[in-house]
Order: C-alpha cells, then sequence, then structure tokens
C-alpha cells in the first residue's frame, strides 16, 4: 500500500508541475489574448466594455493570482471559458474527448498489434529474408513523419484505390486513416524495443536449459521469451501513449477530424489561453495516469519487484 501510495504522490507532483509551467509560459506569450479577440475596430467596443469583458475573464488580476484562482478552478472542475468562442471549456471537452479517444485507443491497438507482429518475425520468421525485410521496417517508420504518412494514404487509399472517400466517410470507414496514421510511427519503437529485448532474452542460461529439456520453439516463446521480454516494452509503451495527444492534433487535422486535436490546433492559432491549458493538463493526466499504471503492473510480471513493493 505504502508502494501504490508513493507513486499516486509522485504523479500528483507531476500534474502540478506541469500545470505551474504550463501558466507560467502561457503567461508569458506577448500580448493579451482577450484583447486580440475583442480589441478589433470592427467590434466597435469601447475601452470601458473592453476592461469589462477583461475582467470577466480574470485578465486584469496579477499572475500570480490568476494562477490561483486557475489552479482552484481546475481542482473542483471549472475550467473557465473559451476567449474564441465563449464556450465553457468543460463543455467543448467533454464534446471533442469521445471522438480523439476512440481514435487514441485504436491507434494504439492496432500499434500494438503491428509491433508484436512485427517483432515476431523478424525474430521467428521461416525465412532469413522475410527477418531481414521485418527487421528493417522499425527504422522505416521511426524516420516518417506523421502527417506524410496521412498524405500517402488519402493519395493511395482515396485518390488511387478508391477504397475510402475522402469526404463523406462515415462509421468505421471513417476511422481506417486515421487509426493507421496514428498507430504506424507508435508501433516502430515499440517494435524496436520488442525485438531487442527478445534477442537478449532468448540468449539467456534458462532458456537454453528450457529447450534443452525439449521444449517446443512455441512453448519457449510464449512461455519464457514473450514474458521476460515484456517488461522493457510496457516501459517504452507507457510513454508512447501519451504521445498519442499530440499525433492526434495532426492526425485530426490532417483529415479533418472533431476531436481535441482540432480544438487544440485552433486554440493556438487563436491564442485561447483557457482551452491550451485545459488540453495541457489533459495531456498530462493521461501521461501520468498510463506510467502509474505500468509501474504498478511491474511487480504483477517480475517476482523480484514484489520483494520490493513489500518492504
Amino acid at each position: 500500500m505504502s508502494y501504490i501510495l508513493r507513486r499516486a504522490g509522485q504523479a500528483l507532483l507531476v500534474l502540478l508541475v506541469a500545470y505551474t509551467v504550463a501558466f507560467v509560459l502561457l503567461s508569458a506569450l506577448p500580448g493579451d489574448a482577450v484583447m486580440a479577440r475583442y480589441a478589433s475596430p470592427e467590434l466597435g467596443l469601447s475601452p470601458e466594455q473592453l476592461a469589462d469583458i477583461r475582467g470577466s475573464y480574470g485578465a486584469d488580476q496579477p499572475v500570480w493570482l490568476r494562477y490561483l484562482i486557475s489552479l482552484g478552478g481546475f481542482l473542483t472542475g471549472q475550467l473557465g471559458y473559451s476567449v474564441q468562442t465563449g464556450s465553457a471549456v468543460t463543455t467543448m471537452l467533454s464534446e471533442a474527448l469521445p471522438s480523439t479517444l476512440l481514435l487514441a485507443l485504436l491507434g494504439f491497438a492496432f500499434a500494438v498489434l503491428l509491433a508484436v507482429t512485427i517483432a515476431f518475425t523478424s525474430t521467428f520468421g521461416a525465412f532469413a529474408w522475410l527477418r531481414r525485410i521485418f527487421r528493417t521496417l522499425p527504422p522505416l517508420f521511426v524516420s516518417v513523419p506523421v502527417f506524410w504518412i496521412g498524405i500517402i494514404l488519402i493519395q493511395v487509399l482515396s485518390f488511387q484505390l478508391k477504397l475510402i472517400p475522402l469526404i463523406g466517410a462515415s462509421g468505421p470507414q471513417s476511422l481506417v486513416m486515421p487509426v493507421l496514421t496514428l498507430s504506424i510511427p507508435i508501433a516502430a519503437p515499440l517494435a524496436q524495443v520488442l525485438i531487442r529485448s527478445i534477442d537478449e532474452v532468448r540468449v539467456q542460461p534458462f532458456v537454453t536449459v528450457v529447450r534443452a529439456r525439449g521444449a517446443s520453439t512455441s512453448w519457449v516463446l510464449w512461455r519464457n521469451v514473450a514474458k521476460n521480454a515484456l517488461l522493457p516494452t510496457m516501459t517504452i509503451a507507457g510513454l508512447l501513449f501519451g504521445e498519442l495527444v499530440g499525433g492526434a492534433v495532426v492526425t485530426e487535422t490532417v483529415f479533418g477530424r472533431a476531436g481535441i486535436g482540432q480544438i487544440t490546433a485552433q486554440a493556438v492559432a487563436n491564442r485561447d489561453t483557457p482551452v491550451l491549458m485545459a488540453v495541457v493538463i489533459i495531456s498530462a493526466a493521461v501521461f501520468v495516469i498510463i506510467n502509474l499504471i505500468v509501474d504498478l503492473l511491474y511487480p504483477v510480471f517480475d517476482a523480484r519487484l514484489r520483494k520490493e513493493v513489500r518492504s
């Protein structure tokens, strides 16, 4: 229990630091987001009206007071209002989050499936030429930018093969290209770590002993090699899952999908600070929670860590 409490406390500290750093950086940006939105001569607002608007957003408060008010709002679930649209940030995020969450989960699931396929084929494939080809795939996938993958998929699947319409696709069909675009860069480092882990575990003495006892290749693979190669892969998987929000920004922009990514792109373009703060904290929370879960799963797969947890 003390191990869990200690890890949870560290996670909360990381979230507080992330919030503070984000607030300081956004506050240090030149200009005033409220004035940039409402000071246009076309709106015809008087100085008094502009002052009232700045007061309603708290923009006329000292920085330290804005920080405390904003932090208190986040702790109570009050994320403020968008400078650009005037809508509650909570409402905007609750409407956009399901679409992005579905895209992220499907993208991560397919990335894991793709990484496992590449790793085990490159290690246990029936032909040497096939193993060599699969070992070249992770470096290739790592070097390809996300937006370029999306453009290539659009060119091939929509324009050349005409399998998926670029405009008007609905249901599962609309998820095919975004999921592929998001999953390929995530699968590459996963496959690299898994291949390296499998190579290291295969030469361990206990694997040699198991083989000497007459165990089949599949038995050695699934009962011995795969389980011991899993821990390094879990670590990188937790880190990569936290990057899905960043990948979703590019993916949703390329494919015109409504979600957190599209909201983030619009908030950056319009200097919508309340929305940006909320997105940063959500991204940090997802990253911290996933890595906390990975930390808590370590003792389940490694008996050596169970002794440390009990102590």
